[in-house]
Order: structure tokens, then C-alpha cells, then sequence
């Protein structure tokens, strides 16, 4: 179904106004389908990815490196941290480098959880079944272009 259908908008300034309003709903959609998904395990998007990039790391971060990594720049890194540690997904230590900052680190917990969401991958990934590997890559490429343009007025 098209933008303008989904919305109930037929009319648009131009393309380029339609394109950041479909990316804004495209971004919505696509999240409520990754949250029904992760729902079933009790954790949200930005916990399933500080678990990702601790894992990925392989050594424990501290939650500006967290936050460097996240794709939320405006999430409140520590107060999701330490609702993951009530969870036994992660843990915290004092660092040894800075007593005032905090290592995480992903627990066994954490890791188990991620080898759960692991098999379901496929699952996820269904959430573009409707275009191929090289749309895809097309779609991939538009994105990184819109993010790295230098001339976004704000």
C-alpha cells in the first residue's frame, strides 16, 4: 500500500516531502514488528542493542562507549543499563582504568538470550521478505546517502 493510503494524505509538496515522511512511518512499522518479536523475551530494541555490542565488543564498555555504538543516540544509556543488570543481562563494575566510570559487560544470561534471538533471526529478517538481496543493497546505499549528506539544514 502506498504512503499517501497508509496515511491517508494524497498530497505531498514535493517527493522529497513524501520520502522523509515515508521514512518516518517506514521506521515506526518496521520497529512495532522488531518489538512484537522481542516482547516475547522481555526486552526492548535498545537492550537487545547494548547485548549486540557487548557481545561484539568482547571486552567490557563503558556506557559512553555503549552509547558511542548505539543506534538511539538519545537513549538514556545508563538507566537502560541498569535495568538490564535487574534482569542478569549484563553487569557493572567499577573500572580499573577511571573509578568514575562503570564497566559493562554481557552476562551468561545475556549471551544465552542472544543465542535464542540468534536462531529466530529469520524471523526478523521476514520483515523484508518482500524485496530481494540486491534491493536491499539499493535500499542500503539510498540510506547511508541520506545520512551522509553534507548539506542537512536543520
Amino acid at each position: 500500500m502506498s504512503i499517501e493510503n497508509e496515511i491517508k494524505q494524497p498530497n505531498f509538496k514535493n517527493e522529497r516531502q513524501k520520502s522523509v515522511i515515508n521514512l518516518i512511518y517506514t521506521y515506526n512499522w518496521v520497529t512495532e514488528k522488531i518489538k512484537v518479536h522481542l516482547d516475547k523475551y522481555d526486552i526492548t530494541s535498545q537492550q537487545f542493542n547494548i547485548l549486540r555490542i557487548l557481545r561484539g565488543a568482547g571486552v567490557p564498555l563503558s556506557t559512553l562507549q555503549i552509547r558511542q555504538r548505539m543506534l538511539d543516540k538519545m537513549s538514556d544509556t545508563s538507566r537502560i543499563v541498569d535495568r538490564m543488570v535487574r534482569k542478569n543481562l549484563v553487569t557493572k563494575t567499577i573500572s580499573s582504568v577511571d573509578k568514575r566510570l562503570v564497566d559493562v559487560e554481557i552476562s551468561d544470561s545475556g549471551k544465552k538470550l542472544l543465542d535464542k534471538l540468534d536462531e529466530r533471526q529469520d524471523e526478523m529478517d521476514a520483515v523484508l521478505e518482500n524485496i530481494s538481496i540486491e534491493e536491499a543493497q539499493s535500499l542500503n546505499s539510498l540510506l547511508d546517502k541520506i545520512r551522509n549528506s553534507d548539506k542537512v539544514a536543520v
